[in-house]
């Protein structure tokens, strides 16, 4: 039976390929998929190119063993499995941005808009601060610029987006990057070669130069 990795289709599978082929697993179903979903060209690692939200749900529900995803996933949705490995790429932050009439000191309960409804939550309460959070699912960026949220809290890499819609970063909440995610019981059933893909993946970070 293979070992089952959820991988998030898009920019994290892209950063993440040469990562999984640099430490020795077969890739090229994925390099050139057309409309698969499920790539079993290796003969130890089956590999299915999902949603990052939805990585969890298969990992959780056990029909994965791996999962591949960005904390900001994990942190939204409260993550029980073990993270095993940070992967050193889709290197990003989470930001409280507003416009430049924006007053993060106002006394008045603020409106936060964001796709990230739980950790907006928890870093507004670890600041002794109640405000009310609208869940957005499009261009957050819009939310404040229209006037339907004093500020909003979303991800940056560049601050490029933010920049060219006006708007300023008042506060960095915390880092956010692509980790390898292990279903507990997988971890013991196949610890051995969950920890030789971790050493090989440590490798090949060192080999192509990711930095932690």
């Amino acid at each position: 039976m293979p070992i089952k990795i959820a991988l998030t289709k898009g920019r994290v599978e892209q950063q993440v390929v040469p990562l999984l082929e640099a430490s020795g697993i077969d890739c090229s179903g994925i390099r050139n998929k057309g409309r698969r979903l499920i790539f079993d060209e290796d003969p130890v690692y089956e590999t299915i190119l999902v949603k990052g939200p939805d990585v969890l749900t298969y990992l959780n529900s056990g029909s994965v063993h791996l999962g591949i995803v960005g904390s900001d996933i994990l942190a939204e949705q409260n993550n029980t499995q073990y993270a095993m490995l940070d992967l050193g790429v889709g290197r990003c932050r989470f930001v409280l941005a507003s416009t430049g009439d924006f007053d993060p000191q106002q006394v008045r309960r603020k409106i936060i808009a964001t796709k990230y409804p739980n950790i907006t939550k928890r870093y507004f309460q670890s600041i002794g601060e109640d405000v009310e959070i609208i869940r957005i699912e499009g261009s957050v960026e819009l939310a404040p610029l229209i006037g339907l949220a004093d500020a909003i809290v979303d991800i940056t890499e560049t601050g490029t987006t933010l920049r060219e819609n006006n708007l300023h970063v008042y506060a960095e909440l915390q880092p956010v990057s692509t980790q390898l995610v292990v279903n507990r019981l997988a971890l013991k059933q196949y610890q051995s070669e969950i920890r030789t893909l971790v050493e090989n993946l440590q490798k090949a970070k060192l080999n192509l130069g990711v930095n932690e």
